[in-house]
């Protein structure tokens, strides 16, 4: 699809001119070691950190269960909430709080979860990890309009959305059913409207959602209070304590994009773990399971911690997107690029009574490079969890079996945004057509630093830049980070669903500015 294609696309979409940041020129900014992203100053004083307690996500009650399934309410509201100490805050969120409350299910019990949007704005809800028929996955354009929005009626700025022939457009409720025939995984939900999944996210529509089942169950691993999500988001906040975000237009809020300066990113000069600044987690010296969650919308992340344990192996990767590895990985320090998760086991018996333990982000700059602390108690516990040498058996997929290879291209095209394969994203418009059963091999490649999000199946990394894959890419997949000029080949096999789903890069800027394509599974 060409320039022009596009943002006629764009004018019957998100109103005329509304794509004015994508065709903007605009200096893509890389940072040291090819790292994207622009840095958006808080206008506030900032916190000290390791102040507040760490708050953990409340699990979600179902309101109601039968013999296959498990459902769900949760409401989308407008939320004052208290980030920073002292300072209110309005939020979009899922159920009123920041992050949204955990779904936790059951491998082979299907949760059905039914939506309300109270939001001013529509949304869309995607299941990110979820094995999920394509009705229910969250195609950007299968907009959730708010509460008594009239049909008949344009969205202002948005005319022709509501009836879109590629979107699936419901007015005040919508209900998702995932089947659940996935294994144990650290899944997550995020808003995904086309244009403006960056902009959502920022502003809080976000929450875990934990599979388990009984082959985790049966390893001796960290359970109730030592199994604990972390979901690491940084934002920015304007004078008024007010989530700050550098939209194109911030009067229109039916335009989407941003300014020419964050179009290779937004990142924040605040780092909220599972919503809070900075947190500080009082912790047993004993074995702890964290499941690590990159729910920023640019940053990457190389976290370790400070001070490292003597002997080193300090975070011990039990786990990745798509559930347990088959085997534990030793890191000192551990990349996450954006929408990637690790769980790792922390051994806090390894330092004295009184230590206090930093997660540090070696790669941010300033208060960055902190992210939370964790302070080692000297009360006598009992610690009976371990990391067995064998974690889970994980499938491998066969390389002979691929019937087709393709190439997916992720660049910056000169005055045409973010594109794949040379093309912006046109709604209804496949870059492959996989059968349903049939393993594949993708080939990503990069100019920039990319995070490639691969919906409907896990994947498995084959290769990096020709050769063996790389400390973090083991195990079951969905995410995958490309750095500048780099190339990685995954083994993915369709199964289950039939439809329409989505590949494309997790920098949320760069997916709200056309780094998106169908594929159909036919």
């Amino acid at each position: 699809m060409n320039r022009r294609r596009f943002l006629g696309l764009g004018a019957s979409v998100f109103g005329a001119g509304a794509l004015a940041a994508v065709a903007a020129p605009s200096a893509v900014r890389l940072l040291a070691e090819g790292r994207p992203g622009q840095v958006l100053s808080s206008e506030l004083e900032l916190p000290p950190p390791f102040q507040v307690p760490l708050p953990v996500p409340p699990v979600l009650k179902p309101v109601g269960s039968d013999g296959t399934s498990d459902y769900y309410e949760i409401t989308q509201q407008v939320a004052q909430l208290e980030i920073l100490p002292g300072v209110r805050t309005e939020a979009w969120t899922y159920g009123g709080s920041f992050p949204g409350p955990t779904v936790a299910t059951r491998s082979g019990r299907a949760a059905v979860i039914r939506h309300r949007n109270q939001l001013p704005v529509p949304s869309v809800v995607h299941l990110h990890g979820g094995h999920t028929p394509a009705d229910s996955d969250g195609y950007p354009m299968d907009l959730l309009l708010p509460v008594g929005w009239d049909g008949a009626r344009s969205i202002p700025g948005m005319p022709g959305m509501e009836h879109h022939a590629a979107g699936r457009c419901v007015t005040g409720e919508r209900t998702n059913t995932y089947p659940g025939h996935q294994r144990a995984a650290t899944l997550w939900y995020h808003d995904h409207r086309m244009g403006f999944t960056g902009p959502g996210v920022w502003r809080g529509l976000v929450g875990f959602h934990l599979v388990h089942d009984d082959e985790e169950a049966a390893l001796p691993l960290p359970q109730g209070d030592r199994d604990v999500p972390l979901m690491l988001a940084d934002r920015s906040f304007a004078a008024d304590g007010s989530f700050a975000y550098p939209a194109a237009d911030p009067t229109d809020p039916a335009v989407p994009g941003v300014t020419d300066d964050y179009m290779n990113g937004v990142l924040g000069d605040v780092i909220l773990v599972n919503g809070a600044p900075w947190p500080r987690l009082d912790v047993d010296r004993a074995r702890y399971r964290l499941r690590l969650l990159n729910a920023s919308n640019a940053r990457l992340y190389r976290l370790e911690l400070d001070p490292q344990p003597s002997g080193g192996d300090a975070l011990v990767q039990i786990g990745s997107d798509g559930g347990l590895l088959e085997a534990p990985v030793t890191h000192d320090t551990l990349e996450l690029s954006p929408a990637e998760r690790f769980d790792v086991v922390v051994d806090f018996s390894r330092y004295e009574p009184g230590t206090s333990v930093c997660l540090l982000n070696t790669l941010g700059t300033g208060r960055t490079a902190e992210v939370m602390r964790f302070d080692v108690s000297s009360r006598r516990v009992t610690d009976d969890a371990t990391v067995p040498e064998r974690l889970a058996a994980v499938e491998r997929l066969d390389p002979d079996a691929v019937v087709a290879t393709r190439d997916f291209t992720f660049r910056r095209s000169r005055g045409d945004g973010w594109t794949i394969n040379g093309e912006l994203f046109e709604p209804g418009r496949d870059l492959a057509r996989p059968a349903l059963g049939s393993t594949e091999l993708w080939r990503f490649s990069s100019d920039l630093h990319h995070s490639v999000h691969v919906h409907l199946n896990h994947f498995q990394v084959l290769a990096r830049n020709g050769d063996d894959p790389g400390p973090y890419d083991a195990g079951w997949k969905d995410t995958v980070g490309l750095r500048p000029a780099e190339a990685v080949e995954v083994l993915v096999r369709f199964t289950d669903y039939a439809g329409t789903y989505l590949l494309h890069c997790h920098n949320l800027e760069h997916e709200d500015m056309a780094m998106m394509a169908d594929f159909v599974v036919e």
